[in-house]
């Protein structure tokens, strides 16, 4: 897109996200205020966006509207999170932080029991299930060696899930007075679960690394574009 077709704000939003990118690209050269300036920057953009996203979405809805225009019902209900948010806000005063412990307690258990529950029903029974499906997944009319393939990759995938849990069990006792130690068994077990463990962080560290990269070559790709522009017309 040339300068002759920007409008005025594509312009302007152009020249500020050129500006922003090489500040941020600064950080090549090492840590320097122009860096800290966008980082700062930033920051504060998403800060705000926050807040205005919980105003919106959160206080203004769930809160402020019902109490305006909600039932009686609606109100009374409401005291609970209102008494916990003036319990919460306790915390800016050091004499009263004490009070704000009933709060912060409460946000704590809600975060734990949500944690925990997600990973129970989020992660471990669609992990379980999933290992059990793989074996009635085999298609009947494929031939003996599609079947053996497919037999072949599930149990793998079940192998290298029974072998990362066991590499996180650490339930061994005491025997006559010496330290807690695992059988030789699960340390083998372990050991081939820690392999998978580390092959698993470095797919994932290739993903992010390839992702970081093609951001770059996308940023370097505006500049470039945004640096034509200015020079060729048309």
């Amino acid at each position: 897109m040339s300068i002759a077709s920007m409008s005025m704000a594509d312009l302007i939003g152009a020249g500020v996200a050129f500006i922003l990118t090489l500040l941020i690209l600064s950080y090549i050269i090492g840590d320097n205020p122009l860096f800290r300036v966008a980082l700062h920057l930033f920051v504060g953009v998403a800060s705000g966006l926050a807040v205005v996203i919980a105003f919106y979405n959160i206080l203004w809805p769930q809160m402020i509207q019902p109490l305006l225009s909600g039932s009686d019902v609606d109100r009374f209900f409401l005291l609970i999170p209102l008494v916990l948010s003036g319990l919460l806000l306790t915390k800016i005063s050091p004499r009263l932080g004490g009070w704000g412990r009933l709060a912060v307690a409460f946000l704590v258990g809600v975060g734990a029991a949500t944690a925990i529950g997600g990973a129970i029903l989020g992660t471990l029974f669609p992990q379980a299930l999933a290992s059990i499906n793989l074996f009635g997944d085999t298609q009947v009319g494929s031939g003996g060696t599609d079947i053996l393939i497919q037999l072949a990759e599930s149990a793998f995938i079940v192998f290298g899930t029974v072998t990362t849990l066991a590499y996180f069990q650490f339930g061994t006792r005491n025997t006559n007075d010496q330290p807690a130690q695992r059988g030789a068994a699960l340390q083998v077990t372990a050991w081939v679960g820690e392999v998978f463990i580390a092959i698993t962080f470095g797919a994932l560290f290739a993903g992010v690394y390839l992702a970081t990269l093609s951001a770059l070559v996308e940023r370097l790709g505006f500049l470039v574009d945004f640096l034509f522009s200015l020079v060729i017309p048309g």
